[in-house]
């Protein structure tokens, strides 16, 4: 198969480019010639275009003929616009990267399944991404666009940190600092290693069961935040001192990290993965965050530069604990 990917070097699509390429597909990146010292890909070819810029993208395909395109950075309904506009017979498939949090917030039952009401009230990146998939869907209608959507949730690689606060929290906890942690810390959540996700994604391309279909793309451990955060502190070697803080207290003082919260990782969240393993039966999620959490604190601790201090939200979380005496 001849793929191409918008993007292709991020957190995600680094795995699955590395996996595509490992099955013999003939991958090409469509970026602005960046390339990435964190995560580079060999084995892909590069086409340079802005995505952004519509003609420049167009004369930059006009000889290609892909089996399948993955978007992964379209956020907004005019990009999905414009990647119709662009792809339309270029195509045999189109898979936009949507999200796991477009899903009813907070959900009226549990797990999760690809049937669950579109709507999130609480965060606009979500509700853009509902968008999306809606003009997909209608381009499906009138023109037979073949459309694929795949919704990710909390995806991780050894660089992504999965807590609020990323390093800067870590480093609260090895200085024996307080953390906050959102709501009691009971509720449930999902993390999927890039690597169990991108067998997922894979699988799906030139995939003719994918056509006109939604998957969400998920590990089926379930974890409480505490469990996270005492996971981190095991690897680590210390004992934290986990502050619970209510999100809608939080969303006050930070409006980006309380959408984030209240939008998505206030609420338990279980996912049914039982239609992407029915379409691609080799799914099935090997690697539990017991061991990522080791990849994670192996990769920032190998490398001082790595690790870098916010102290922006340092200072944030002094003035909620400051505010808040709950210590």
């Amino acid at each position: 198969m001849k793929v191409l990917f918008i993007g292709g070097t991020g957190n995600i699509s680094s795995a699955c480019s590395e996996l595509a390429i490992s099955r013999g597909i003939d991958l090409y990146h469509l970026n602005r010639g960046k390339t990435s010292k964190i995560r580079p890909i060999e084995g892909v070819k590069t086409i340079i275009a802005d995505i952004r810029n519509v003609e420049q993208t167009k004369k930059a395909i006009e000889n290609h003929h892909f089996d399948a395109v993955v978007d992964w950075i379209a956020f907004e309904p005019e990009h999905i616009k414009n990647d119709i506009d662009l792809f339309s017979g270029k195509t045999n498939q189109f898979v936009f990267i949507s999200s796991a949090s477009i899903y009813q917030t907070p959900p009226e039952k549990l797990p999760v399944t690809e049937d669950t009401i579109l709507d999130n009230p609480f965060w606009e990146y979500s509700r853009n991404k509902i968008t999306c998939e809606n003009l997909l869907r209608d381009a499906y209608k009138k023109t037979g666009f073949p459309y694929t959507i795949v919704r990710p949730s909390h995806t991780y690689d050894k660089t992504s940190i999965p807590i609020t606060g990323g390093y800067t929290t870590l480093h609260r906890m090895k200085q024996d600092l307080p953390v906050i942690v959102h709501g009691d810390g009971a509720s449930i959540w999902t993390l999927t290693n890039h690597k169990d996700f991108a067998v997922g994604l894979v699988g799906l391309l030139g995939n003719p069961n994918a056509i006109n279909e939604a998957f969400h793309i998920t590990n089926d451990e379930k974890l409480t935040w505490n469990q996270i955060y005492y996971l981190f502190a095991k690897e680590l070697g210390i004992k934290p001192r986990l502050v619970h803080v209510p999100s809608k207290i939080i969303a006050t003082y930070n409006k980006e990290i309380g959408d984030g919260l209240l939008g998505d990782k206030t609420h338990s969240m279980i996912f049914d993965n039982t239609k992407i393993k029915s379409v691609v039966p080799d799914f099935n999620p090997k690697i539990p965050f017991s061991e990522g959490v080791k990849d994670i604190v192996k990769w920032y601790e190998a490398d001082a530069s790595r690790q870098t201090f916010d102290k922006e939200f340092n200072d944030l979380t002094e003035r909620i604990l400051g505010d808040y005496k709950w210590l």
